[in-house]
């Protein structure tokens, strides 16, 4: 019988959440005069909800526990955000902050197990984690609009290094030798 053999889908995860990332983190720190969080709605449905559920699925299937975890849980985090964003009954004041709290913990947890698998995941994580705070404090409450713009900055180099290691793996497989590091 013919062995199946899947393709690499975490260029594809990283490339969905870069991209999503970059786009509501670049309306958090006001650049683009707002068009960035219109840009993320349908994004945040299809790119980041929808395809990094099918990579987290295909990331089981290959046998990987901790990146189907983390792909699987970043795609219901972008199809939550699509309906947090879509659906004004679930707006209420600080229900975005709460969100924002409990997945940043949950990032915690994701960057203590990236600390072992390389010094670029390790930063990854650490800096997912460090946005997801700023983003859950200025969104608690009243709000604070410092935070929630440091948060978009910081979100913005969350979302380059994951375009990077896109890059990195996708450049790499193609060569077939390390050319970026």
């Amino acid at each position: 019988m013919a062995e199946n053999k899947i393709a690499d889908p975490v260029p594809l995860g990283l490339a969905a959440f870069g991209v999503t990332l970059m786009m509501l983190s670049s309306a958090n720190a006001g650049l683009w005069g707002g068009a960035g969080g219109g840009a993320v709605v349908g994004t945040a449905l299809f790119y980041g909800g929808i395809t990094l559920a099918l990579v987290g699925l295909l990331e089981f299937m290959r046998g990987n526990a901790f990146t189907a975890t983390v792909f699987s849980s970043f795609g219901a985090f972008w199809m939550s955000v699509w309906y947090w964003l879509t659906h004004a009954a679930v707006q209420a004041p600080g229900s975005l902050g709460v969100f924002l709290m409990v997945f940043s913990l949950a990032s915690f947890v994701m960057w203590i197990c990236a600390i072992k698998l390389g010094m670029q995941l390790n930063v990854l994580f650490l800096l997912l984690t460090i946005t997801l705070v700023l983003l859950a404090y200025g969104n608690w409450g009243a709000g604070h609009a410092s935070m929630v713009k440091d948060g978009g900055w910081t979100g913005m180099v969350t979302a380059a290094l994951a375009l990077y290691l896109t890059a990195k793996s996708l450049i790499n497989e193609i060569w077939g030798r390390k050319v970026l590091p």
